[in-house]
């Protein structure tokens, strides 16, 4: 079925993955807005969040009310606030990184080392598949739309990927500091 802007709603509650290209289409220069005003200017973020922003609005359809606003007004609402939280993160990290008792510029390149070998341990927990996709994205720096033609699926398949490494990952890392 073909997704307009009637039909979007139920296309998202009927799981339908070409909703998420219509809303990326049709909602990709407000969301991108919104998001670029409080996340750092880097793709990166700026994807992440993105992929953060369709994913809670994917699996929390279920929520939206159109008694109490417009589709479009209500994605807009779920792009500031995890973009507010995406900015409030970064902010933290960067005063955690130097308020690090023993950082200096001295030791910065042995902490990136120390940083590379333990992205790539973090990364060995994931099938070879999916870590490619993590590296293809995350530390090469390409867009989900060029994953996606590479591996010619569909980009809402890049993001079920990304999504799912991403679980995998924190799942690994409670686990571990649990232990």
């Amino acid at each position: 079925m073909r997704v307009t802007e009637e039909n979007v709603v139920q296309q998202l509650i009927d799981k339908n993955e070409n909703a998420i290209s219509f809303m990326i289409q049709q909602y990709g220069g407000l969301l991108t807005a919104i998001i670029k005003r409080y996340v750092n200017k880097q793709q990166q973020d700026y994807e992440e969040c993105l992929d953060d922003v369709l994913l809670s609005v994917w699996n929390n359809i279920h929520q939206f009310d159109p008694t109490k606003n417009t589709f479009k007004q209500w994605i807009a609402a779920v792009a500031k606030y995890k973009a507010i939280d995406y900015g409030r993160r970064q902010i933290s990290l960067q005063k955690q990184q130097f308020s690090v008792p023993g950082f200096t510029e001295s030791n910065l390149l042995s902490q990136k080392s120390r940083e590379e070998i333990l992205v790539d341990e973090l990364l060995q927990q994931l099938p070879p598949g999916e870590r490619r996709i993590f590296e293809k994205y995350y530390l090469e720096g390409n867009t989900s739309s060029e994953i996606a033609h590479e591996y010619n699926e569909r980009e809402s398949w890049v993001y079920n990927k990304l999504s799912r490494g991403r679980k995998k990952l924190k799942g690994f890392l409670f686990q571990n500091n649990e232990a």
